[in-house]
């Protein structure tokens, strides 16, 4: 039951996620004549040189399709299963929401393509989150992830630029369009960074108190984080003392808080935010194939019992 709970909670995030990434475009930039970067915006491109002769909905799965096998082979099965699903949900979205015509227009078109960019980075950083994709650049961003210190948001940075001065090659369209497809692209970059390292980013927490013993076993037995205990001197009391080190992330801070004020409520507390943390329970530390095949290469070789 807590497995089934576990996938459902995990299914209905990537649910949420695609209809929030895929109104961002029916809704905001497709009606307002934007295109932006990614599998999609390649799809919208191809829809607007086409007239709407070949809908988004069309190119969207055929594209997607294709590198589903990318996703398979390197991302593996359980990546390969939820991206299937999210694009079977977003070809079926990109077809209906249309007919609904839920457009929404402002005065200024530059408030559309800002609006437009972070409901698609919320989208697509919450089934990101649940490993998922939307497919596109979206594989590519997490096959380089994997495998280096890279974010997400840069990869699509300079994959899209291309894409969307491809819009220049469709009659009508102008300077000024591909303008609006980059301030989607920025506003994007910047908001699914947010959204995916917002979860992932770590707190150091040095706790100073008489009671270090309690807390330090509440904290290990409640929230199975580790805590170190640093030997320091009191230096107006000139007496040693134990201060404990924690670090964890920075939605568990709560549970931390409220496990000291149970045990000693006078105790001094000094949180700080810690840009990385890698190791067990936390991030794993990429340094790239390349590099790991280059440090293997100069190991020195085990002497032989002959």
């Amino acid at each position: 039951m807590k497995n089934f709970l576990s996938v459902f909670r995990d299914y209905l995030l990537l649910t949420f996620g695609t209809v929030v990434y895929v109104l961002a475009w029916t809704s905001f930039m497709i009606p307002n004549g934007i295109a932006s970067g990614g599998g999609t915006g390649l799809c919208t491109i191809i829809y607007f040189a086409t007239n709407g002769a070949i809908p988004v909905s069309t190119s969207f799965f055929v594209l997607n399709a294709i590198l589903l096998i990318v996703g398979f082979l390197v991302l593996g099965k359980a990546f390969g299963f939820k991206t299937i699903y999210v694009i079977i949900l977003s070809t079926v979205l990109f077809d209906i929401f249309p007919k609904f015509d839920w457009t929404v227009t402002f005065d200024e078109k530059f408030l559309v393509a800002v609006v437009g960019g972070i409901m698609e980075a919320v989208g697509i950083g919450l089934v990101l989150l649940k490993g998922g994709s939307t497919g596109g650049t979206d594989i590519a961003a997490m096959i380089v992830n994997k495998y280096w210190p890279v974010s997400p948001g840069k990869v699509y940075l300079y994959s899209d630029i291309f894409i969307i001065a491809s819009i220049l090659f469709i009659p009508g369209k102008t300077f000024e369009d591909m303008i609006y497809g980059y301030v989607v692209m920025i506003t994007f970059s910047f908001m699914v960074d947010f959204v995916l390292l917002g979860q992932k980013s770590s707190v150091q927490i040095l706790i100073f108190s008489s009671k270090y013993n309690e807390i330090a076993d509440k904290i290990s037995l409640e929230m199975s984080r580790g805590v170190t205990a640093i030997k320091s001197i009191g230096w107006y009391s000139k007496a040693d003392r134990n201060v404990l080190l924690v670090i964890v992330r920075r939605n568990e801070l709560h549970d931390v808080v409220s496990i000291i004020k149970s045990v000693d409520h006078s105790a001094f507390v000094s949180v700080s935010s810690a840009s990385g943390v890698y190791g067990e329970g936390f991030d794993e530390m990429k340094t790239g194939p390349a590099l790991k095949k280059k440090l293997n290469q100069k190991q020195p070789e085990q002497p032989s019992d002959k």
